[in-house]
């Protein structure tokens, strides 16, 4: 068991409030996390199933989840006959620890109903996120080229900021 400096015991037990934790990369963010979802499942009655954390990437999500769940065997070693524990372990499998993308997407997946959207939707590639806005980029320059007057503002930004190709702006935009 780490020794928690007094900071870090404050963002473990916090329990009023919005609290923030920031700290520079390998100071223990991700531990101290972890010991405080631990912190909650066992000293509160806790439950995974109630819990949403949220990370930046799939790689954290992945690493929250697995840290969680070394720390919950762990403490099942030393307590083989907790119940709670055995079912934190068993949660942990369908518990919101993802990307907020990825937490969004689960949300209209789930509630697709209640948004009116085609249960079939799907979300676009990156490929054909780039595609879609060359395309609208495309049609709103043509569409500036044919409406306004050669000393306007957007020829004054199309002469600073472009070469003869236009890809200069078009990049700029993107």
């Amino acid at each position: 068991m780490p020794t928690w400096t007094p900071a870090q015991k404050q963002a473990i037990e916090t329990r009023t409030g919005d609290i923030v934790v920031s700290a520079a990369a390998g100071s223990g963010k991700t531990a101290v996390l972890v010991e405080r979802i631990c912190h909650y499942l066992l000293q509160e009655n806790g439950d995974l199933s109630r819990l949403l954390v949220v990370t930046f990437t799939d790689a954290a999500a992945n690493e929250m989840r697995q840290r969680i769940a070394h720390a919950l065997r762990s403490r099942l070693a030393q307590d083989p006959a907790n119940e709670r524990l055995d079912r934190q372990l068993v949660l942990l499998q369908r518990a919101h620890i993802s990307t907020i993308h990825a937490f969004c997407l689960w949300l209209v997946r789930r509630y697709f109903y209640h948004l009116d959207l085609d249960p079939a939707f799907r979300v676009m590639d990156e490929g054909e996120g780039r595609l879609l806005k060359l395309e609208v980029i495309d049609q709103i320059l043509e569409r500036h080229y044919a409406e306004e007057a050669p000393d306007s503002p957007f020829y004054q930004l199309v002469d600073r900021y472009s070469d003869k190709s236009g890809t200069d702006l078009v990049q700029l935009i993107l």
